[in-house]
């Protein structure tokens, strides 16, 4: 799951404005450019922008991309409640939801395509910063679904971060990357 039959990973990630959504997408977008991977990036967020619920969607393919929107979304991050009871609705069944662990699935989400991850509790605890949750998820969402070589990740955040705190979202990325999801559908 996440991937569709031909490699194509069409991904969709929501949350609110702030949360770094829409520079998740554009540095998964780089690093799969950098691992020889063709990738198109794009994102919508309401007029309020900061707080307001956004989504970016990206789509990685080894073919060439010739419809550059997502249509049929083989992977879904929430990290808000407002953007999963929003994006959750009208999935293919095959979709593959990672949601931060604090939320609440919607009735009639198949349970076995559904991901916890404590995506914004590691970055606030374990991180010592909420702002990374965003390279949280990049370096959970990779782990998940093997999409790039992770130095290509650790490469392309590092392209997009202020100077200064390298050290800081490499432990987000690393600590993204150790999360272990909790699949509603399975007993561990």
């Amino acid at each position: 799951m996440g991937k569709s039959d031909k490699g194509k990973a069409e991904i969709r990630l929501t949350g609110s404005g702030g949360q770094g959504v829409i520079l998740a997408s554009i540095i998964l977008a780089e690093a799969a450019i950098m691992a020889d991977k063709n990738a198109v990036q794009s994102q919508s967020y309401g007029p309020e922008a900061r707080g307001g619920m956004c989504k970016a969607e990206v789509i990685i393919d080894e073919d060439n991309i010739g419809f550059t929107k997502v249509t049929q979304p083989t992977f879904l991050l929430a990290l808000t409640q407002e953007s999963l009871d929003t994006y959750a609705k009208s999935l293919p069944k095959d979709c593959l939801i990672m949601a931060d662990a604090s939320l609440t699935i919607p009735e009639g989400i198949p349970e076995e395509s559904v991901m916890l991850v404590p995506i914004l509790e590691t970055a606030k605890d374990k991180v010592g910063k909420t702002f990374t949750a965003n390279i949280v998820a990049l370096g959970a969402i990779n782990e998940a679904l093997n999409l790039v070589p992770f130095e290509n990740l650790d490469e392309a955040v590092k392209k997009h971060i202020p100077a200064g705190t390298e050290e800081l979202n490499s432990k987000a990325l690393q600590e993204g990357r150790n999360l272990k999801p909790v699949r509603k559908g399975k007993k561990d």
